[in-house]
């Protein structure tokens, strides 16, 4: 019985990752083996280490205190760059006025900001916050501002002749038309918030990864390091997952 095309891609789809996986593990035993256990640990002493810090709590204990600063740092960054990603959309004179300035300011990395941060606003989670959010800030207003300046001028116009105000036009067309675009955007800042969250423990301090890695590194814990590092990818990439499903919701919708 032939198996459908369907079945075929999707077995594909979860086959490549996983063999991909394996291949990566077997490197990673071989560099174990050959450069020792104190430059890389083995996957089984990792495995082990792992399950001992989540069961000790600490480790857990962290990545959610570096979650909840990203969190913050994400909403932040979302409800400055929306409004200002629409106002540039739709107004010649603020994006004149603002673009040299913001081209001006990716220019300056956002991490350099953390030492100024922390002189400002001290040392508990504003800071951080501030740090995720002017990583999460520029793609959400880029892709917001591409989402909208690319929709169909004809749809918008055939609305307007319909008598559709700024307000409506925003609700039923160019909100749910722009809305893919922002999406991506969101999920791309989102991840980054993450960076973010981790650059500021290191420099202002705190009680998240960020923090725990560097008292790995000054114990030279390489498997604590790489323990740490493997939380960070799994939060980074529960993040992306949770909100590609929603894209997916507002593809389907």
């Amino acid at each position: 019985m032939a198996i459908p095309a369907g079945q075929i891609a999707a077995r594909g789809r979860v086959a490549s990752p996983v063999l991909l996986g394996v291949v990566l593990v077997g490197v990673w035993a071989l560099a174990s083996a050959a450069l020792g256990p104190a430059f890389v640990p083995s996957p089984a002493e990792l495995a082990v280490r792992l399950t001992a810090e989540i069961a000790d709590g600490d480790i857990l204990a962290a990545a959610a205190e570096t979650f909840g600063v990203s969190a913050l740092g994400s909403l932040l960054g979302l409800v400055v760059a929306l409004p200002l990603g629409y106002l540039l959309a739709h107004s010649r004179t603020a994006a004149a006025a603002l673009g040299p300035y913001l081209a001006a300011s990716q220019a300056i990395p956002a991490v350099a900001f953390a030492p100024l941060l922390a002189l400002w606003f001290g040392y508990g989670a504003l800071p951080k916050a501030i740090l995720c959010a002017l990583l999460v800030f520029f793609p959400i207003l880029l892709n917001t501002v591409l989402g909208i300046s690319t929709l169909d001028r004809d749809v918008i116009d055939a609305a307007r002749v319909d008598g559709a105000n700024r307000g409506r036009l925003l609700l039923h067309i160019e909100g749910p038309m722009a809305l893919p675009a922002v999406l991506t955007g969101i999920r791309n800042g989102f991840v980054l918030s993450v960076t973010g969250a981790v650059v500021g423990e290191f420099v202002i301090g705190g009680a998240g990864l960020g923090v725990l890695l560097s008292v790995f590194r000054d114990r030279a814990d390489t498997a604590g390091m790489v323990a740490t590092l493997l939380v960070l990818a799994a939060l980074a990439v529960a993040i992306n997952l949770a909100v590609r499903g929603l894209e997916r919701m507002v593809r389907w919708w």
